[in-house]
């Protein structure tokens, strides 16, 4: 029976890895020096010669460079799943990303109705200073680029607006008024922290999202914060982060550890070993932890959780791991394109390799988290035989190598929270536009409130929003009309954190949503119990 169910969520699982995918091979160190230092003739080589040939004397006239590009592609298919080449387009953002920015006008948007309805304006971004408002509808692009219609997708929309340049002319029509302004693109900080707030009086929480150039920075301005706030202990979650700079995670470790105590090690045939050490103790390196993961937790979250592990700083609470071990450095190429290459593998300090296999091909590394969901391993636990190899920490406990982080407590997926009609509302993003629009209609009131847990309370009793949702959920394909009190109130539940993000953004989500998380609660049982 749970197996059945764990089908049903499937398609929002493998939604979610294939996400994780495009993102988990992010890059681990600082840019190296460019390719070209390492090629002595490289206009000689064979793939070079093969190249110009096609390109002077095939029979049709072929894309050259898409041709190279596929080409290098399935070579560094052989290698492992993480070696990539990474087009200049595509560079650009990895390295806004990396640098804790990106580039856009300051906009969030959903798909409303086949029109693009703006939902979030960044503050002091290049939206915010033309005067673009939540509820605008977007129509065209540069007069001619019709952005409206059933034809349109939110990632279709999104893949637009990078590739126009870097000031866009918006039609828009806002009370009925079609009225054009022209939105010039900026750099905007993407902060690394998603929520930082008291789960009670002395344990605090933090969700990280990821590790970029300012997370060291963000997070520490985050615990003082809590620290102000009355923190003694700390709930740090890191799923769904799929890892970013070394450096950065070191830094953060740094601050639990104490001097000189090893992080991570990371080693490989062509540039030896290298270890990272704390460079001094830690501000907090007494602080009562519990880090939560789960199979979106990968690369640099890894080297984090497991550091704390190897060192018995923090009890790991969650699912296992993504099982990324492996080190990437980038390699400028002289068309502007870059080569990220596998250099080294990653050690925790008692020299566990996280990574997970990848010698049965790239298909079947792609597919092994579904594989989780399918063989019972999210709701039994990691039953398999043998394990990895195994450590002992200083404290006495079994670790284990070779597949991810095992966390020291096991929580179980729970694949009763949505059963199969429901899966659309999630899909299709139907709860997330009807949240909005019942945000825009109670808008003010709804702002009145001071804080995620004072709004929920206004909009008791919630049960009334039901038959609405139903009929919205209907209209766009979705029947939860049958639905057990169970699945209903779980739905709810939701709704109430979404509304909580439409006002005080992702903080305000996760102080709703986190009451009702299992893991977040085991956690702070587990925290709360530790001596």
């Amino acid at each position: 029976m749970k197996n059945k169910k764990l089908q049903i969520w499937l398609p929002i699982i493998l939604s979610i890895i294939m996400v994780l995918g495009m993102v988990v091979g992010y890059k681990l160190r600082k840019d190296t020096a460019g390719a070209d230092s390492f090629l002595k003739n490289k206009q000689n080589s064979a793939i070079a010669q093969v190249v110009s040939i096609i390109d002077k004397m095939y029979v049709d006239n072929e894309n050259v460079d898409s041709l190279q590009a596929k080409a290098i592609n399935d070579l560094l298919a052989q290698l492992d799943p993480h070696s990539v080449y990474i087009s200049a387009e595509q560079l650009q953002v990895l390295n806004d990303e990396t640098k804790g920015s990106y580039r856009g006008m300051g906009i969030g948007f959903e798909l409303i109705k086949d029109s693009v309805v703006i939902t979030n304006v960044t503050k002091d971004g290049p939206a915010f200073k033309v005067g673009i408002q939540v509820g605008d509808r977007f129509l065209a692009f540069n007069d001619s680029i019709k952005i409206s219609g059933p034809q349109r997708s939110q990632e279709g929309v999104v893949n637009l607006l990078s590739r126009l340049g870097n000031t866009i002319k918006v039609e828009l029509v806002r009370n009925n008024k079609i009225s054009n302004v022209n939105i010039e693109k900026a750099l905007l900080p993407v902060s690394s922290i998603d929520a930082a707030y008291m789960l009670d009086s002395i344990t605090a929480y933090v969700k990280l999202n990821k590790f970029s150039e300012t997370t060291y920075h963000d997070f520490m301005m985050a615990l003082e914060k809590l620290k102000a706030a009355g923190m003694k202990q700390l709930v740090l979650d890191i799923r769904g982060n799929s890892g970013g700079l070394l450096s950065s995670a070191t830094e953060i470790a740094n601050e639990f550890l104490l001097q000189d105590q090893l992080i991570v090690y990371t080693e490989g045939a062509k540039v030896g070993r290298i270890d990272y050490r704390c460079k001094r103790d830690g501000f907090y390196p007494t602080l009562k932890l519990a880090v939560l993961v789960d199979e979106t937790t990968a690369s640099a979250s890894e080297i984090v959780a497991g550091s704390l592990q190897d060192w018995d700083r923090a009890t790991i609470i969650g699912r296992r791991t993504f099982g990324k071990g492996l080190v990437q450095d980038q390699f400028r190429l002289t068309n502007g394109d870059a080569l990220r290459l596998t250099v080294a593998r990653y050690f925790t300090p008692l020299g566990r390799n996280i990574q997970k296999p990848y010698n049965e091909g790239i298909e079947n590394y792609k597919n092994e988290l579904a594989a989780r969901f399918h063989n019972g391993e999210t709701v039994l636990g990691d039953t398999s035989s043998p394990k990895g190899k195994a450590f002992k920490t200083p404290k006495g406990h079994t670790v284990y190598g070779g597949g991810g982080i095992t966390p020291d407590v096991f929580v179980p997926f729970d694949s009763t929270l949505l059963p199969k009609q429901a899966v659309g509302l999630f899909l299709k993003g139907v709860l997330t536009k009807f949240t909005f629009l019942y945000y825009m209609q109670h808008k003010a009131v709804l702002e009145k409130m001071k804080t995620p847990v004072e709004l929920v309370k206004a909009i008791q009793p919630v049960e009334e929003v039901w038959q609405p949702l139903c009929a919205f959920a209907k209209n766009d394909g979705v029947d939860i009309t049958t639905l057990n009190a169970e699945a209903k109130a779980n739905i709810l539940e939701k709704f109430e954190a979404f509304l909580a993000k439409a006002v005080y953004g992702s903080q305000g989500y996760f102080e709703i949503n986190n009451q009702d998380d299992s893991i977040v609660q085991k956690g702070l049982e587990v925290i709360n119990e530790k001596k």
